[in-house]
């Protein structure tokens, strides 16, 4: 076979290099390698970044060519991929920018194949939906031994995670299967990406029409009750309408700290009550500041609003009047979002 490579690789490197790759992966498939050895063939083979996605078991590899694994990330359109067979979603790909070369295809080929034959061998022991697991993953009373016992019977991979507290009971196979429903909310327990924390939502969830979400803090296992006390918070700080429906943690800031010491009832202070009175004074107050307090100006609030800036303009005397205090000031503003998290904290009421 050695004498073959040589020969073929004198007479076209790239026909040798190829025929190499599927030797490579062949002696793989007959040692009943698992995943990581395939995706790390790929990324030695192709001298770049090698990535793997099966969204139905939530599995996602990276590995360098230097054959260290890498933090998950998103899948880049422009990159060389090929599906994954046997799965809805899954892929394999070569995170390479520039020119590919002429082996890329192959290595792709015999990777997903490679890879599909692990899965396939596998398949069978994936964990089905354990919303009792889930709970204990959550709670935190739970001993070591309990978690431990958990995280066998979810198959959950060696990666960090967040915990997404969502509105209602989203019907998203992306989330269904670690998660669970606590009262009005479902927890469910999502893996990180490297991508920004809200596409660990899902693109389902991730919309202006999916569930009000909050997403907790990235954390290791022994830490998701932490993240799922973040989700929480952040989800009563979400707005069904004339406001955020999605939020992360990580992004809350100081609002964090006042979300989790302010309950429904002492929210209620003197500008809370200004900005209701206003609402319903027909000044289209909400909307309107809703729009102020996510843009950095008048006319993108304006634009936002669907108004000429003049018009907003025109509103302000009778917004000023209303709530006491003029909202498009500095000091105003920061009052304005101080009321409005206070306004979304009284509406949104306890949560489990």
């Amino acid at each position: 076979m050695e004498e073959l490579l040589q020969r073929l690789s004198a007479l076209d490197p790239a026909a040798g290099d190829a025929v190499r790759a599927i030797a490579y992966f062949d002696a793989l498939v007959e040692q009943r390698a698992g995943l990581d050895a395939f995706v790390r063939a790929g990324a030695i083979l192709s001298g770049c970044t090698a990535g793997l996605a099966d969204p139905d078991r939530h599995v996602l590899v990276r590995i360098h060519p230097d054959g260290h694994r890498l933090e998950p990330a998103a899948h880049i359109p422009s990159w060389p991929d090929t599906a994954l067979r046997g799965t809805t979603a899954g892929r394999v790909w070569l995170e390479r920018t520039g020119v590919s070369l002429p082996t890329d295809a192959i290595v792709l080929e015999r990777l997903a194949a490679g890879a599909g034959i692990v899965l396939d061998r596998t398949r069978g022991r994936a964990a089905t939906h354990d919303p009792a697991g889930v709970e204990v993953l959550l709670s935190p009373e739970a001993t070591p031994e309990a978690r431990a016992l958990a995280v066998r019977r979810l198959a959950l991979p060696a990666a960090r995670f967040r915990v997404a507290a969502l509105l209602g009971n989203p019907d998203d196979p992306a989330i269904s299967r670690w998660s669970t429903r606590l009262g009005r909310v479902t927890a469910a327990i999502v893996v990180d990406t490297a991508a920004g924390p809200t596409t660990s939502l899902g693109p389902a969830i991730g919309t202006e029409h999916g569930p009000r979400a909050g997403l907790g803090p990235a954390v290791e296992v022994s830490g998701l009750p932490r993240s799922w006390h973040g989700a929480l918070t952040a989800l009563r700080l979400t707005a069904e309408t004339h406001g955020p429906r999605h939020l992360a943690y990580d992004a809350l800031g100081g609002l964090a700290l006042l979300a989790e010491h302010v309950s429904p009832q002492n929210a209620l202070i003197e500008d809370v009550r200004a900005l209701r009175a206003a609402a319903g004074a027909g000044i289209g107050a909400l909307e309107t500041l809703a729009a102020l307090e996510a843009h950095d100006s008048l006319r993108q609030a304006a634009a936002a609003l669907q108004l000429h800036h003049s018009s907003l303009q025109a509103r302000l005397p009778k917004l000023t009047a209303a709530l006491g205090f003029a909202p498009d000031t500095p000091h105003g503003r920061t009052r304005l979002h101080l009321a409005l998290a206070l306004h979304r904290l009284n509406l949104n009421g306890p949560l489990p």
